[in-house]
């Protein structure tokens, strides 16, 4: 039996080796007239007005930045969401304007993780989790992975793979 990690979007960020130092990181893109930084990455041509024509620039994004707003999702959301317990377990949804490029991205919080823990201005950092795991008929794990946010004070005790 073997596992294999993969992120369940494709393209969108990274997904250090197991054992390695490597921290993840959003895949963005970046307009090389306007300097407009796009999440998830623009493929098609830049949406900075006036700069259709030029040319998009795939870049890492930062990994840390500033909670924007959050929210808690105390509802089970709709397909394709994969739920993880049965019943549902309230989390937090973060935006976080990210250090360098002063976007803001969405995504869900650590577990274990509440509102009550969480403050505008927050720093977060980004870490990789595991979605959900299928298993084929040989007994081999696929772990699909999914980009989250975690204050950096919780970056001992809380979340992330």
């Amino acid at each position: 039996m073997s596992t294999t990690r993969v992120p369940a979007v494709e393209g969108w960020f990274t997904v250090p080796p197991e054992g390695s130092d490597e921290q993840p990181a959003l895949i963005g893109t970046r307009c090389s007239l306007s300097g407009t930084y796009f999440f998830p990455p623009e493929r098609v041509m830049s949406r900075a007005p006036g700069f259709a024509d030029a040319e998009l620039e795939e870049v890492t994004l930062s990994r840390t930045g500033r909670l924007w707003s959050y929210t808690n999702a105390g509802y089970r959301p709709p397909e394709p969401y994969v739920p993880v317990t049965d019943p549902h377990e309230p989390f937090c949804i973060a935006a976080v304007e990210l250090e360098a490029e002063r976007i803001v991205v969405m995504g869900q919080v650590v577990a274990g993780v509440t509102v009550d823990d969480l403050q505008v201005g927050t720093e977060m950092e980004l870490v990789v989790d595991v979605l959900n795991t299928e298993v084929d008929d040989d007994g081999n794990e696929t772990e699909y992975l999914i980009w989250k946010w975690r204050p950096v004070t919780a970056a001992d005790t809380t979340g992330g793979v």
